[in-house]
């Protein structure tokens, strides 16, 4: 059993920083990717960010230059930092496992951008 427990969404204006976390725990030992994913309301999910085996990252184009993916392996958990934060990535953040080709979940943080 896999369990992903996030923190570190909230409130934050136009231009500032936030972030998030994404612990994991249970059988991890063959994490084949981790990344994030939002869901506005009325919108589907969309990836954000993604950190595969190897190490290598992959950014959705409107959070380029702005957010970055980094793992902490001993910790087993994954860390999203936004920065320039926009209306428009306000969203529940989820957080994306993929073990031994199954997928888990988060539950969602809420990440609220005032204008």
């Amino acid at each position: 059993q896999v369990q992903l427990v996030e923190s570190g969404g909230g409130l934050v204006q136009t231009g500032g920083s936030l972030r998030l976390s994404c612990a994991t725990s249970g059988s991890t030992s063959s994490i084949g990717f981790m990344g994030w994913y939002r869901q506005a309301p009325g919108k589907q999910r969309e990836f954000i960010s993604g950190l595969f085996t190897g190490g290598s990252t992959n950014y959705r184009d409107s959070v380029k230059g702005r957010f970055t993916i980094s793992r902490d392996n001993a910790k087993n958990t994954v860390y999203l930092q936004m920065n320039s934060l926009k209306p428009e990535d306000t969203a529940v953040y989820y957080c994306n496992v993929l073990i031994l080709g199954r997928n888990y979940w988060g539950q969602g943080t809420q990440v609220t951008v005032s204008s």
